[in-house]
């Protein structure tokens, strides 16, 4: 079993600071109110009552300049857990970030074998994706692909199995790095093959972005856009907060406490993501190998990751440590932001959200006292409780999410309570994760 071939690419990362160019034109009040619902906003209904709604996402970003990993005539086998269960679904493909054309020679989807976890697959769901009624396709440079609807009963929480075969020299241009899944690379195309017992594993989506099901056309997708907080879990555990969140709303949805239909949770978490700036880290910095993977900002990256989303009515936003603690670390002091400057960024993400006919809940920011990055400083520490005062008090969100009051220590409110620490005392753990879940009020989706 050969590794991923080096492949040399070239590529540069956008960056800039986005927010000085809105700062002076957007005057929103403090007290903005979000236009009536319209309809199903970002759901494509045909008539009959059904919906392609978002079941499965994942953020791609684009990789340093000094990742040469390659795929050529290898299968990737990439498993995904998904939401909300439909009688038919379509796979997202995506070289938004490549350089050159993807060539896809062929893909299937399956469910994961009940004997999981691992590359294994339940034959019987085994099914050949199409695009376009073809089963070997070119992705042009920067463009997603979406694959024919495959009849293939997807129930809630399912684990679903995405083989694709790379048939030439194919650079990982775009990927989310932070999978906390294990997936696995396969020589030749061996996308039909029940177990890949010779694979090797990685950690990455590689070109995997989307699953959307066809179901009730009162369903609706709740898309969680943040930073590593929100991407981050223990490997394969699938227990981020949005998971959580996830569990909670299909738990009340069987009570009977929830009466509008399913409802999808997206993660659209980035490590390293930050609200107003792309990545920028200093000149012979170690951050320069890894920093690309930070991914755009989220103002940048708001259209594809939130309002492009089928079947999108609901977004949680959670950002804004990385851009207090980034800079002097990872970023270069000039881009030091004021609590003025993050608040202007949330409400540009809330005008944009609001012209879509999407409801935006605010989640305050988590304490970070004592971390192991550096990030925390009296000045980071003032500029959090302005932005959170700001989400908790303006009226701006169309509810708020008290993340910080979830987590902090009620002993030391500047850090987090040690029973919910992971350990570098800025990311929670598996039941700080539980807990920011059970913060948010589900009337929100209703």
């Amino acid at each position: 079993m050969r590794a991923p071939t080096a492949w040399p690419t070239a590529r540069s990362t956008r960056r800039g600071f986005l927010v000085s160019a809105i700062a002076g034109a957007l005057l929103l009040t403090t007290g903005y109110e979000a236009p009536a619902d319209t309809g199903r906003p970002g759901t494509a209904r045909s008539g009959d009552g059904r919906a392609w709604v978002g079941t499965w996402s994942a953020a791609m970003t684009t990789v340093p300049e000094s990742d040469d990993t390659a795929f050529e005539d290898q299968t990737l086998r990439q498993i995904v857990r998904t939401g909300i269960g439909g009688d038919t679904l379509r796979v997202r493909l995506s070289n938004e970030f490549g350089e050159q054309p993807l060539v896809i020679g062929e893909a299937r989807v399956a469910r994961q074998s009940e004997d999981g976890p691992g590359s294994r697959i339940e034959p019987r769901t085994d099914r050949k994706l199409t695009f376009g009624g073809r089963s070997s396709v070119t992705v042009p440079a920067g463009a997603p692909l979406l694959s024919d609807p495959v009849d293939l009963r997807l129930p809630e929480a399912a684990d679903l199995v995405v083989s694709i075969h790379l048939p030439e020299r194919t650079p990982a241009t775009t990927v989310n790095a932070f999978a906390a899944q294990t997936n696995y690379v396969a020589d030749g195309n061996v996308t039909g093959r029940t177990d890949l017992a010779d694979a090797t594993t990685t950690d990455r989506w590689n070109f995997l972005s989307g699953v959307s099901v066809r179901t009730s056309d009162r369903s609706s997708a709740v898309v969680a856009l943040g930073d590593s907080i929100t991407a981050g879990t223990a490997p394969d555990a699938n227990n981020r907060w949005s998971d959580h969140l996830a569990r909670r709303l299909a738990e009340s949805r069987s009570g009977g406490r929830h009466g509008s239909g399913d409802r999808g949770v997206l993660n659209k978490g980035i490590s390293g993501n930050r609200l107003l700036f792309d990545p920028n880290p200093p000149a012979g910095h170690e951050a320069e190998a890894y920093a690309a993977l930070f991914g755009e900002s989220a103002l940048r990256r708001f259209d594809r990751d939130v309002l492009a989303q089928p079947g999108a009515r609901h977004v949680v936003v959670l950002l804004g440590v990385n851009d207090l603690g980034h800079p002097g670390t990872s970023a270069p002091e000039s881009e030091r932001v004021s609590a003025r400057d993050v608040i202007t960024g949330h409400q540009q993400l809330i005008a944009r959200a609001h012209e879509r006919g999407l409801k935006i809940y605010g989640g305050t920011i988590t304490p970070f006292k004592h971390d192991t990055l550096g990030f925390h400083s009296p000045e980071n520490e003032a500029a959090r409780q302005a932005v959170n005062h700001w989400i908790r008090t303006s009226g701006a969100y169309d509810g708020v999410v008290d993340f910080d009051k979830a987590l902090r220590d009620p002993e030391d409110p500047e850090r987090l309570r040690p029973a919910y620490d992971s350990g570098d005392h800025l990311h929670p753990n598996d039941a700080g994760n539980k807990a920011m879940a059970e913060a948010i009020p589900l009337r929100f989706f209703r």
